[in-house]
């Protein structure tokens, strides 16, 4: 399959170099899922446009099982920085976290299981808006779900680019890889007045200092030292003038999780960090939106990616997967059938590019090799019938 895969390496790159000179943002990606539903189209498989809105869905085969390969196409708001004949030429938006890459590989996918005969049905899931959410903050993934993407799905599968990892290695693990993600929104409210009497007053700036202290110290403080969790704090707006105290101050941040129990924990702590607002004669207005929930790789999902990629690789190229704070709506998926996300090796030798930065690039012979990857383990899901075996990685 990898020999397969390396055939089509020079469509693979134009594809992806394609995607990369002409980024859309999330919930705009009209013109990647025109193009995406031209080809998969082309290669005979049935296509469905605007899922979760701007998403494209596209099946080959008959029944079950239903196996699912993931690809996101959204770009991120990022000015380019790198000079290559491939960079954006969208002015403020750019591929800086290898979506294109991604989009690029699962056509490969499409063409190399086009070749096919297998059981079953295999579902492309072309996703937009992973990187943001609509005007309710729901992401590209829920908003497909909404529109049926998953149903009748066995296992799903899906990749991202690692651009500290060198070409020819993977990692992947079972159990809570990627973190769940809230948002909180907040105002600290007081009497504002002239600077110069801050006594007749109630400075939302002084009382500010004290609720950010309490903030930073839910995870050190609050939570127990053993699980994972992040409270960061990602803007603060407040006042306009040196001698004029403001009526209120506006906190922004981000919440990272594992598990229920700890998000709920932290819901509780928030509110307790405000709470200082009041017993310091001002008020405050609080507003926490959910977001994508924890990724959890499935294992026996994992077991089949590690053991394809171990025979298309050897096994010293496929690593344990570190787990990370980040999130990846991925999990919306997996939460829904059992499926795993693999890292993909694309790191550029003697000049490393970290994601959603000016200067993020790949090294393009990751291509076929998360191609050949992908299609091997659906092929091999497919013919096994799917993944019935109980689920031991998932909580």
């Amino acid at each position: 399959m990898l020999k397969r895969a390396e055939e089509i390496f020079d469509q693979l790159v134009a594809w992806r170099r394609d995607f990369h000179a002409h980024p859309e943002l999330g919930f705009q990606e009209t013109c990647t899922a025109a193009q995406v539903a031209e080809v998969v189209e082309g290669l005979g498989y049935r296509v469905c446009t605007g899922v979760g809105r701007t998403g494209v869905v596209a099946e080959r085969g008959e029944g079950s099982p239903i196996v699912a390969i993931r690809a996101d196409m959204d770009a991120l708001p990022i000015h380019e920085a790198n000079d290559v004949p491939y960079a954006s030429r969208v002015p403020g938006v750019m591929h800086a976290c290898g979506h294109d890459a991604h989009t690029a590989i699962a056509l490969g996918v499409a063409t190399l299981l086009a070749a096919e005969e297998f059981p079953g049905t295999v579902r492309f899931l072309f996703q937009p808006s992973e990187e943001r959410g609509d005007e309710e903050g729901i992401s590209g993934a829920p908003r497909m779900v909404e529109d049926g993407a998953m149903e009748g799905v066995d296992a799903a599968l899906a990749l991202h680019v690692r651009a500290n990892l060198p070409v020819g290695d993977i990692s992947v693990e079972a159990g809570p890889v990627s973190a769940g993600v809230d948002t909180f929104r907040a105002a600290i409210l007081g009497q504002g007045g002239h600077g110069a009497y801050p006594h007749l007053l109630v400075d939302p700036i002084y009382i500010a200092g004290h609720v950010i202290l309490a903030l930073n110290g839910i995870v050190s403080r609050r939570l127990s030292p053993t699980v994972p969790a992040v409270v960061s704090i990602g803007a603060i707006h407040g006042g306009s003038a040196c001698n004029v105290i403001p009526e209120r101050v506006e906190i922004t941040g981000t919440i990272r999780f594992m598990s229920q129990a700890v998000r709920e924990q932290i819901y509780a702590e928030i509110a307790r960090a405000f709470e200082m607002a009041r017993t310091m004669g001002g008020d405050f207005e609080l507003e926490i939106e959910p977001g994508g929930l924890p990724m959890v790789n499935d294992a026996a999902v994992v077991g089949l990616i590690r053991q394809v990629a171990a025979d298309l690789l050897g096994s010293e190229h496929v690593l344990e997967q570190e787990v990370t704070m980040g999130a990846e709506d991925f999990g919306v998926f997996s939460a829904l059938a059992p499926g795993a996300m693999f890292r993909l090796g694309c790191r550029i030798e003697g000049d490393e590019r970290k994601g959603h930065n000016p200067r993020f690039d790949i090294d393009e012979r990751c291509l076929p090799i998360g191609a050949a990857i992908l299609t091997e383990a659906a092929l091999r899901l497919l013919k096994g019938g799917g993944k019935k075996q109980e689920s031991r990685g998932r909580n």
